[in-house]
Formats: structure tokens, C-alpha cells, sequence
């Protein structure tokens, strides 16, 4: 609250804007609006404003309504519906009541589940790990032993998801999204090498684009041939419960749909609790066929004796059910979708029309995707860094860093409080429109 109350009011930057066609200006209206658009951004970075839009962290707010957990499971409350002692070794799987809590979210019954602990990603970096190591199941060796492996990589996507193949050597295939998922004749087309042997899915609410693949996408991906036997969909279900709305979008069980397809090994499901409960000490899943979980504790038992159980329990006793977790996730809803609204009205009212910027009006997840004037991306976040907005560096959501167009923006209006958002928002607008401003300029004079 001292660090709100401190900060201005936001900025009127309704006035005077043209809702036409910037490009399409006339040389006295283009340099007056020039001018005018540098007048306010000279004036808006004088605020000295000090706000971070870079990552999509839950805020103070929301990791405070799972405070409740803290005083879990309880003083002698420490023991399973099995009779196990949550303090001990063992059970590597995890606990029954908790698979079966969240089989509904992971679209599978509770023996295909395992628990981890508190991150997914660490689960897809170990699954890509032993994969190159040893192989999976239906392969004849380790991915390391085929020639030039790579990965299918929906683009615009996760940053952390490409760094893990960076880390490994492994070759990135981007592919563009198209609103409703991938691009699936490119897929299938790549997917036919032997050489390709998994793809990247943020299947709901995606990371950060916001989109929700369609079942059309979904079966596909589950039908399709492919070069490599052991071919895997790294299927990162981030924001399954993650809406903005009250609709709660769903997406086929993609498990389901590989078996019936006769690819009961292809899909590898990661989720986790991260933005549901305690970002830092929440609960990763692993879910997929019989031979894969067997295959994935297998490999497990050698780096770990268990989990925590007792924050399994913690969960199982504070969200209790499904409908512990839909309301648990409404409380978020309530704090975070009035900052998404505030990021689009700002964008709407400063560059509605301009033909400078389009972005995602995402129905859930945690990221509002811009895509700016070609060739002006890294100076929207140059120019908001020097107006004190830190932004998720540009060619972020592109293999290597490198966005090959520097267009695509990736805002995490989450963690900021409303008024931050605000700000931060009407700012960034402000630098989209300088950049596309500055770019124009060049090329009028050039």
C-alpha cells in the first residue's frame, strides 16, 4: 500500500489521438502527432515509476489466499486415508487423495498421475533429460544417439521451454500459432522427420498468446504420423483452471485421444499448483500412459527416496474437492481479470485504429500478447526501461531469443497492484506508439 499510495495519477491519453490509420497520415498531421506522442513520453518517463511487468508471478494478494495453508496439515495431522506417515520416505508416486483431487484437472484417472513437488518445469527438464539420456518407451535409444534431434516449437511461446532444448543442443522448429493452436500442416509436415522428436504444447490459455487450442487441433496432434516411434508431446497444461471469465473453457483429454489413436505412449501432461496456491511451494504433476509413469519412476527413484508429502496434504486439506478448487480459483479470477481489463483499455485507447499494434484479449492464463510494428520491439521495451516499466525482453518468446520479425510483446500484468497496472499499461501504449512513430519517421525521410 506505501508503494501505490506514492505513485501518480494515471495519464488522460484519450485526447486528440486519430483513430485512423497512423501510416496513412499526411506530412503535417504525422509530424504534429510526432511530436506530441515524444511531448508525453518525455513527460511520463519524468514520473521516475519503478514497476515490473517482466514475468507472470502471482501477486502478494494471491498467494495470500492460500495463507491457510501454512498452519497445515496440523500437529498429529500428519497421516494419509492409507495410514501413512507424511513425514516419512517413500511413495514416490504420491499420495491417492491427492491424484485423485486433481485427476479431473489433468483429464486422467489417478493411477496415470505422479506428484512432484513444487515445479513442473523441473518435471519437463527431467523428462527431456532422460529421454536424451536413455530413451522412452517405444524408442531404440537415447535421443542423444539421433542425429541433429529437434523440436516442433509454437511460436509465440515459452521462454523456459527453449531454454531447456538450448541447454541440450537440441534444434528448434518454430511454428506459428494461427489463434486456435499450431499450424498443423506445418506440424505434420516437420513431425514426418525421424529426426524430430517432440513438440511443445501449451494447450489452454497459452503461454502468452492466450489461446486455447481447438479439438480440431488437439486431435490431430494425437492422430498424426510421425517419423520418430517415440515421438512426444511435451504437454505443458500451465493454466488448465486459469480463467479470466466465468466461462471455464475446456479442452479434449489429449491422453484419451492418443490411445484411441493408437499412440498411447505420445503425450507427456505437466501441471502444477505454482499460480494456484504458493508459487514457491506448490505441487507438480506428471501425467501420461502406464508405461510412461513407469518408465518416469523408474528414472525418478534414482535422484529421489519421495516428495513432500506432507504439502500433498496441506493441498488435499485445504482445496478439499473440485469445487474447493473452482472457488479458490474465482478469488483469483477477482483480483487478477480487473488487471488484464485495465491492460486492454489502455492499449484500446491509445492505439485503437492507429494500425501500429494488435494483442491477445485472452478468456484466461497470465499474459497479454502484443504484437507491435515489425521491426520495433526491442524499442518498445527500451523505451519503457528508461521510463522505469521493466518488460520481458523482446525475441523472448521466439527459439534463441530472437524474434525474427521484433514484434511480439509479452505483458505479465499479474504481480503489479491495479494502480501499477495502470500506469504501466498507459506507458507501454505510450512506447508502442513512439517506436511505430520513430520507424515511420525513418522511413518517410530515408
Amino acid at each position: 500500500e506505501g508503494l501505490t499510495a506514492d505513485l501518480p495519477k494515471p495519464i488522460d491519453n484519450r485526447a486528440d489521438l486519430p483513430m485512423s490509420r497512423i501510416a496513412d497520415l499526411n506530412s503535417d498531421d504525422f509530424a504534429a502527432l510526432r511530436q506530441k506522442t515524444l511531448k508525453e513520453y518525455e513527460a511520463f518517463r519524468a514520473r521516475g515509476l519503478k514497476i515490473d511487468m517482466t514475468r507472470g508471478k502471482p501477486s502478494p494478494e494471491q498467494l495470500a489466499l492460500a495463507n491457510g495453508m501454512l498452519t497445515l496439515p496440523g500437529n498429529g495431522d500428519h497421516f494419509s486415508e492409507a495410514g501413512e506417515d507424511a513425514r516419512n520416505y517413500g511413495n514416490l508416486q504420491g499420495l491417492a487423495e491427492v491424484r485423485t483431487l486433481f485427476a479431473p484437472t489433468l483429464g486422467t484417472s489417478p493411477d496415470r498421475i505422479v506428484v512432484g513437488d513444487n515445479s513442473s518445469l523441473a518435471l519437463m527438464h527431467d523428462c527431456l533429460l532422460w529421454a536424451w539420456a536413455k530413451g522412452v518407451p517405444g524408442g531404440t535409444e537415447p535421443w542423444q544417439k539421433t542425429e541433429a534431434p529437434a523440436f516442433i516449437c509454437p511460436v509465440p511461446g515459452y521462454d523456459r521451454h527453449f531454454s531447456i532444448l538450448e541447454e541440450y543442443g537440441i534444434r528448434m522448429l518454430p511454428v506459428p500459432l494461427k489463434g486456435d493452436g499450431p499450424d498443423m500442416d506445418m506440424v505434420e509436415k516437420l513431425a514426418a522427420d525421424p529426426s524430430v522428436k517432440g513438440m511443445w504444447c501449451v494447450p489452454k490459455y497459452s503461454n502468452p498468446s492466450g489461446e486455447t487450442y481447438s479439438d480440431a487441433v488437439i486431435e490431430r496432434l494425437a492422430a498424426m504420423k510421425t517419423g520418430a516411434p517415440d515421438f512426444r508431446l511435451f504437454w505443458d497444461n500451465a493454466y488448465a483452471v486459469h480463467h479470466l471469465t466465468e466461462t471455464e473453457h475446456q479442452i479434449p483429454d489429449i491422453l484419451d485421444l492418443c490411445e484411441k489413436a493408437g499412440h498411447p505412449d505420445r503425450a507427456f501432461v505437466f501441471a502444477s499448483t505454482s499460480k494456484v496456491t504458493l508459487a514457491g511451494a506448490g505441487l507438480a504433476f506428471f501425467a501420461s500412459s502406464a508405461a510412461n509413469v513407469r518408465w518416469y519412476l523408474a528414472s525418478a527413484s534414482k535422484r529421489t527416496i519421495g516428495p513432500d508429502k506432507l504439502n500433498q496434504l496441506r493441498h488435499v486439506r485445504f482445496l478439499k474437492n473440485e469445487d474447493g478448487i473452482r472457488k479458490h480459483m474465482a478469488a483469483h479470477r477477482a483480483l487478477i481479470a480487473p488487471k488484464f481489463d485495465m491492460v486492454n483499455e489502455a492499449l484500446e485507447k491509445r492505439l485503437a485504429g492507429t494500425g501500429v499494434a494488435e494483442w491477445s484479449k485472452p478468456q484466461g492464463g497470465y499474459f497479454i500478447c502484443v504484437d507491435a510494428m515489425e521491426g520495433t520491439a526491442k524499442h518498445v521495451v527500451e523505451l519503457a526501461k528508461q521510463a522505469g516499466v521493466t518488460l520481458t525482453p523482446a525475441g523472448s518468446t521466439s527459439p534463441h531469443g530472437k524474434d525474427p520479425h521484433d514484434r511480439t510483446l509479452r505483458l505479465a500484468p499479474t504481480f503489479p497492484s491495479l494502480q501499477e497496472v495502470e500506469l504501466a499499461s498507459q506507458g507501454i501504449a505510450l512506447c508502442i506508439l513512439l517506436a511505430a512513430l520513430e520507424k515511420l519517421h525513418s522511413a518517410r525521410n530515408d
